[in-house]
């Protein structure tokens, strides 16, 4: 089973990506956590890539597409979940070609949809944990006193120098730019589901798992 998660920045496709995984025994593939790990390889892409992000450079379509190949050449028997991937149409078009030539396809196509000014108060209260990417919140999930994540034990919890509400409504209006094509591409093919990101994490993960075992 293949599934791809989509949604803007904060609306929690992270969050049910990791739970859906280990329900399912199925593999997260997120492009950031990719290219930071393929970066730190010593192999000719990863030191390509590391050349990129160090230099400030974008890193292009046919990198990101090599690294998803990589991923489903050495296969993984619970299927994978795309997260930050495709984003945009181009990349929906390779990420077909690579399933069908690794004799597989896509079961469903997942859109967290909510409310932007909710995602913004939701957003620039956010950190994460930086070892296992477990997220937390200042307002509604705030970590122990002593500041370790309750997932891991790691003290190494950040929290983005963009997640202010000026760069979000940037980001945002971004997003629903790139993405509305996204969302007729799937919707074509008949494999599209919304889901409400403002219900709770465990109603959300409900509806995901009522798509999933149709």
């Amino acid at each position: 089973m293949n599934i791809i998660f989509l949604g803007a920045p904060g609306a929690g496709k992270g969050t049910q990506a990791r739970k859906v995984s280990s329900q399912f025994g199925m593999m997260q593939l997120s492009t950031g956590d990719m290219l930071r790990d393929a970066s730190m390889s010593d192999t000719s892409l990863g030191r390509k890539i590391s050349t990129m992000i160090g230099s400030g450079e974008l890193v292009t379509d046919g990198i990101v597409v090599a690294l998803i190949e990589e991923k489903l050449k050495a296969g993984h028997k619970g299927g994978f979940i795309f997260d930050g991937f495709p984003r945009t149409i181009s990349q929906a078009i390779a990420l077909d070609g690579l399933l069908e030539n690794n004799g597989s396809t896509l079961k469903a196509v997942i859109d967290i949809r909510i409310d932007n000014e909710v995602l913004i108060g939701r957003i620039t209260g956010r950190y994460t944990c930086l070892d296992c990417g477990e997220v937390y919140h200042e307002s509604t999930r705030p970590v122990a006193t002593n500041k370790f994540c309750e997932a891991c034990g790691s003290k190494n919890l950040n929290k983005r120098a963009d997640d202010n509400e000026s760069s979000l409504r940037t980001r945002l209006t971004e997003h629903s730019y790139k993405t509305a094509p996204l969302i007729e591409y799937y919707f074509n093919k008949e494999i599209l589901h919304s889901v409400d990101g403002l219900k709770s994490i465990d109603a959300i993960n409900k509806d995901i798992n009522k798509i999933l075992m149709k």
